[in-house]
């Protein structure tokens, strides 16, 4: 994780990648927050990938305006999750988002893996900032009690989602 958020710090300042592979890093919940920080601020970077799949970035941050965007079945973890939230927190286009069957929460669909809540937390306080998405379909993520509590309290705030 300290390496690649070395990576990151660098490429602050220099702002040239436009696709940057992390995968296989270990990206936790602070590292995964300095990794979005830096994406979101970033117009140069297209793709980031975390886990297995490539995340695109215009999509998610709204310069590349899509209504729908499909993330299932990609194998997506807390990390990339927490990167999601913080790009679709600002998008004033993007109504649905599919995370279905991934990892985000840290455990797959067998059960296998360890519980984290940072990725499913992150999301649900996008929900409270974000007026524009209608669908955020989860299902197949093992959100657990913690990651329940997190979205019954932005449902609290959030007036405009109604497909979760």
């Amino acid at each position: 994780e300290e390496s690649a958020l070395g990576i990151v710090r660098v490429e602050r300042q220099r702002n040239k990648l436009t696709s940057l592979g992390l995968g296989g890093c270990s990206i936790g919940p602070t590292g995964a927050a300095g990794i979005a920080e830096y994406v979101s601020g970033s117009g140069v970077l297209k793709t980031l990938n975390l886990d297995a799949n490539e995340l695109d970035l215009p999509k998610l941050r709204g310069t590349d305006p899509v209504e729908s965007l499909d993330l299932s079945r990609k194998s997506l973890g807390p990390a990339s999750a927490i990167v999601i939230a913080s790009l679709i927190a600002g998008n004033a286009v993007l109504t649905t988002v599919d995370l279905t069957c991934n990892t985000i929460c840290g455990i797959d669909v067998d059960g296998a893996g360890e519980y984290d809540a940072s990725g499913i937390v992150a999301l649900a306080d996008a929900l409270k900032v974000n007026g524009v998405l209608t669908s955020l379909e989860l299902w197949d993520n093992k959100i657990g009690d913690e990651g329940a509590a997190a979205l019954a309290s932005a449902l609290r705030v959030n007036e405009v989602l109604t497909d979760l």
